[in-house]
């Protein structure tokens, strides 16, 4: 390994469901005289995986006490806010402390407004660092087989770029420049639109289908044979046990919460407005995971759980079988 790619300290900060597999990936695959600091505000969650990987994996008191240890830093929290506080804290945070020098990566999926603030905080009170959005799709399946696609905010000519396509090829499979600070950020946003577009698109065309007496294992293969195929259908199918491994097939207990996509999808939209582009279908897409996020039936699950609050049949094993 070069010595560019040698992350002996490493810090971590966010083992929520994507961030603990990202982890893992990394316990797993950097040399062996690596060292991670992790740290995240559920302690049992520090607690939990510095005992998997003992002496490989280290426990963090604060993003601070993190950021003082190591020399590149990776954050994937949920929002906005908790980026700001991760990084902006006075007391806590990574840039109460000299990082001078330091990699810093946020994987999280928030407004480019809050990332372009933090970048701009760290370029003035540190301008030998470097921060970069580099956020991710893929969902927790994916992060956990390995096989998340990473959105970088920079261009093919950034100096960083070999480091931090190995660091972040460690964790994923695709790693895309997207061209400078926040478009990796916009590349998400643009792509978790059209996800959950296609996913309540996905669960009305099933719906109507299996409601006039087609079974939805056909109407996959029609799908994926047709003009209509797409990954919603092939991987996350929205009606249970089509494909199994997809989170319905598990109840959409695991998977990428609604109120998530309920997040992403308005961030989209707002970023939609903010550059002046039309949205059609924004404002209906918007209110039906706005609605779903806010149904017991379906809060804490899988997005693709829009099909059951779409009024989707769940249960339709039991009547092709005739029970």
């Amino acid at each position: 390994m070069s010595e560019s790619h040698d992350f002996k300290k490493l810090g971590f900060i966010g083992l929520g469901a994507m961030g603990n597999p990202m982890l893992s990936h990394l316990a797993r695959k950097l040399p062996q005289d690596s060292r991670i600091w992790v740290y995240d505000v559920v302690e049992q969650s520090v607690d939990d995986v510095c005992a998997e990987f003992p002496g490989r994996v280290l426990k963090g008191k604060s993003a601070k006490d993190v950021a003082e240890q190591v020399d590149t830093i990776l954050t994937m929290v949920p929002e906005g806010a908790h980026v700001r506080s991760v990084y902006l804290d006075p007391a806590n945070g990574i840039c109460s402390t000299d990082i001078s020098n330091k990699l810093l990566i946020d994987c999280s999926t928030i407004d480019t407004a809050t990332s372009l603030a933090v970048k701009d905080h760290i370029a003035e009170k540190f301008p030998s660092a470097s921060f970069y959005d580099s956020p991710v799709s893929g969902g927790v399946i994916g992060a956990i087989k390995g096989t998340i696609a990473f959105f970088l905010g920079c261009g093919e000519s950034d100096p960083n770029l070999d480091r931090l396509t190995y660091l972040t090829g460690l964790m994923g499979g695709q790693i895309i420049p997207c061209g400078g600070p926040s478009l990796g950020l916009a590349a998400k946003l643009s792509n978790n639109y059209l996800s959950g577009i296609i996913a309540i698109a996905c669960s009305e065309a099933f719906d109507m289908g299996m409601r006039s007496g087609l079974d939805p294992r056909t109407l996959a293969k029609v799908y994926a044979a047709g003009t209509a195929q797409n990954t919603i259908c092939d991987k996350f199918c929205p009606v249970p046990h089509v494909y199994p491994e997809a989170p319905s097939s598990g109840g959409w207990k695991q998977g990428f919460k609604v109120q998530l996509m309920r997040k992403d999808f308005g961030l989209a939209v707002d970023m939609a407005k903010r550059v002046g582009s039309q949205n059609v279908l924004g404002d209906v897409g918007l209110a039906t995971y706005d609605g779903a996020a806010n149904d017991a039936r379906c809060r804490d699950l899988d997005s693709r759980v829009v099909y059951r609050y779409l009024g989707g049949e769940e249960d339709w094993q039991s009547k092709s079988n005739g029970t």
